[in-house]
């Protein structure tokens, strides 16, 4: 009970936190779970809209407001959770906004003053995920009716190429302008360099070793020629032919996911920059 408290009130204020507030939904690879979510959500809200307060025990019964992992949650204004068809369901009736500092009270005090309106908000969060045991990266879509939050969100244990090409592109620039700084964060675990499952790897053209790895450091100064990946495809000599003849592609292989820490099917987007080469990959669900 304490625990699934604690995890509550950590949802609500990296959700006040200014700045992780957008609208609409995102666009990518993760639409499908998008609109899943914001088709519960406005589900729940027209329901409420008909049935007015009454409808808050339909949100916290296992039923058709609950969609696989998907269920609807219900927080008023004043931070007292009115309704949840997920683990926070036993804290119903609590003001969960008394357990934060007086920061994050502040600023979870200016999201629930956000207006009423039509708009869909969406923010993302670390969460424990309970069927995995282990906390992941969590969107929540949710808009204010009346002096209501409704609330509907989704793990997301996989980040997607988009978000790749982003990191890629944000090393690449790094490595360009100062490659030395560059190789000591990512070796250093620097979270500019990091992304939940999303991390980087530089390798030097003239040795074709490893300089820099942002999630094995024992594979810094290792013959990347040599390296094979959990499936024994030779993706070191592949990158590095690759590059030689195109100057940048991608390689489909079978490497360990840091957040699931299982093998999985990985997609590594890699390019030449001056004497290094930069990667970094995806993992995609197996089927």
């Amino acid at each position: 009970m304490l625990l699934i408290c604690r995890h509550i009130i950590l949802m609500l204020g990296i959700l006040a936190c200014v700045g992780v507030f957008a609208q609409g939904i995102p666009q990518g690879s993760l639409v499908q779970e998008a609109d899943r979510a914001t088709t519960l959500l406005t589900k729940a809200i027209a329901h409420y809209r008909e049935k007015g307060d009454s409808a808050m025990a339909a949100f916290s019964r296992q039923g058709e407001f609950v969609d696989d992992e998907l269920y609807v949650y219900v927080i008023d204004t004043a931070g007292v959770m009115l309704a949840s068809g997920g683990p926070s369901v036993n804290l119903v009736g609590r003001d969960v906004s008394q357990a934060l500092n007086e920061e994050l009270r502040e600023r979870f005090q200016r999201a629930l003053a956000l207006p009423e309106a039509d708009d869909i908000h969406h923010a993302d969060y670390r969460w424990m995920n309970w069927q995995e045991g282990r906390f992941e990266r969590k969107r929540v879509f949710f808009q204010r009716v009346d002096d209501k939050i409704f609330a509907v969100g989704y793990y997301i244990p996989r980040s997607t190429e988009e978000e790749t090409l982003v990191l890629l592109d944000h090393v690449l620039k790094a490595v360009t302008e100062d490659p030395v700084d560059t190789f000591e964060r990512i070796n250093a675990l620097d979270a500019q360099f990091l992304r939940d499952d999303l991390y980087a790897f530089v390798v030097d053209r003239k040795t074709e070793r490893f300089v820099a790895h942002g999630y094995n450091l024992r594979l810094i100064n290792s013959d990347f020629r040599k390296i094979r990946s959990a499936d024994q495809q030779p993706i070191g000599q592949q990158i590095l032919e690759a590059v030689e003849a195109h100057d940048k592609g991608r390689i489909n292989y079978l490497w360990p996911n840091p957040v699931t820490r299982r093998s999985e099917p990985k997609v590594t987007l890699f390019e030449k920059t001056g004497d290094y080469i930069v990667a970094v990959g995806f993992y995609v669900k197996a089927e």
